[in-house]
């Protein structure tokens, strides 16, 4: 059987209605800090706060520069397949932004071998809208929706205007999260030698 190439991952945003979901392929062995900006560019997250991932008794996101103090094991060394092997999970934790407190549950669904001339990091399927960043997490979100339901609200208009207009929590913007997506692939590809890196 050859080796396992890449994995699926289910991605689902905790404690939000409607659901909020993304389905990913990525490298089995991705580094765990390209993978958190996989999940930021089909989540439609701006990559402005900090991350982590919590897989089994270990957190992963990016250690203290300065070393003043112990912070998580550092995400660039850290490849899924083996993380997950050593933890013996299959479903671990992703954090962003501490402050709101974004907390997805990631699972594998399964590891496969690669497809010839296919790109290994894609956006298969897309359920609901990311909520719009620095909105106060799942308890600000949910506040969010009451107002812009509710033309009367006397911050109704001031809301909307906010996050940009129309907003549907049930519709993911395909174009541009696929648009995020393929950059990466496209910044990721392995290049011959020297061609010139692609713009991200």
């Amino acid at each position: 059987m050859p080796t396992p190439a890449v994995a699926v991952l289910k991605v689902t945003l905790d404690d939000i209605e409607p659901t909020i979901m993304r389905r990913v392929v990525v490298p089995a062995n991705i580094a765990l800090d390209r993978l958190h900006l996989v999940i930021q560019a089909a989540m439609g997250w701006t990559n402005s706060h900090l991350y982590a991932f919590q897989i089994g008794g270990s957190n992963w996101g990016e250690p203290d520069p300065d070393g003043f103090y112990d912070g998580p094991l550092a995400a660039k060394k850290g490849r899924l397949s083996t993380v997950l092997a050593d933890a013996g999970r299959k479903t671990f934790t992703y954090l962003y932004d501490f402050g709101d407190g974004w907390s997805h549950t990631v699972r594998l669904e399964k590891f496969a071998p690669a497809v010839d001339g296919a790109t290994n990091i894609l956006l298969l399927d897309a359920i609901g809208r990311c909520p719009p960043e620095d909105c106060g997490g799942a308890p600000g979100y949910e506040t969010l929706l009451e107002i812009l339901v509710d033309p009367d609200h006397e911050e109704h208009e001031e809301t909307l205007q906010w996050c940009g207009g129309q907003f549907d929590p049930a519709r993911a913007d395909l174009t541009a999260l696929e648009g995020a997506i393929d950059r990466l692939a496209r910044r990721w590809a392995p290049r011959p030698r020297g061609a010139s890196k692609p713009k991200a």
